[in-house]
């Protein structure tokens, strides 16, 4: 494995930003789910801190960062638990809760899809494998909260598209860093561009092919 690979100021400052953003909208996705679960308070902190933080901590442990970033900076704990405090006092009704569960997790995607290839690119990987830990990056919290609270994980069910506005976001992230093209404002049009596509395949209810299953002769209709 390379050096870290050190990108501008601007550069820098708008990952750290970014992480932030996606540590907290992914807060309160798992916040939201915990109060749609009916989790009490620690529920949901839990749930908040596992979803911001668990797809990066996997991305981290594969690309060898170790301690991961999670448990030596503690704005991100910090930031996730803030996340739940406000969904705990807030606490919406269940009935109002599905809407901005996926509007957050939504920008959660889109931000870590974005943001994790970033750091597995300046962490010697190359591109292909950059853009695949973008995606671990993030799908990794959604599949940890869901699981914990009992339910399909998104990326698995037959629901809206999940996974590929993600890696959408994370190839178009990957392919600006090998060519040198990537800027904090393309590494943001790539991480919109991966929000807004989740944001309207749930609005259009868009799906991704799913396998027919065979019908058996038993299975006709009889006349």
């Amino acid at each position: 494995m390379s050096d870290l690979v050190e990108f501008g100021a601007p550069v820098d400052a708008a990952q750290s930003v970014g992480n932030l953003l996606g540590v907290f909208a992914f807060g309160l996705s798992g916040a939201l789910l915990a109060v749609r679960r009916r989790f009490d308070v620690v529920g949901i902190a839990v749930l908040a801190v596992a979803t911001a933080t668990g797809g990066g901590v996997i991305r981290d442990l594969i690309i060898g960062r170790v301690p991961p970033a999670a448990f030596v900076q503690v704005s991100y704990a910090g930031v996730a638990l803030l996340s739940a405090l406000l969904i705990f006092f807030w606490h919406p009704p269940v009935r109002l809760v599905r809407a901005p569960l996926y509007i957050a997790d939504a920008i959660g995607l889109g931000t870590f899809c974005v943001t994790g290839t970033v750091t597995a690119f300046q962490h010697g990987m190359p591109a292909t494998s950059s853009a695949a830990l973008g995606l671990v990056t993030a799908v990794g919290g959604g599949v940890i909260r869901d699981v914990l609270a009992g339910v399909t994980p998104s990326v698995l069910s037959d629901g809206e598209l999940y996974a590929v506005p993600a890696l959408l976001g994370s190839t178009v992230t990957a392919i600006l860093l090998h060519y040198g093209q990537y800027t904090y404002w393309t590494g943001g049009l790539a991480g919109a561009g991966a929000v807004l596509l989740r944001l309207i395949a749930l609005r259009r209810h868009w799906h991704a092919p799913m396998a027919r299953p065979h019908r058996r002769r038993d299975d006709t209709p009889s006349v």
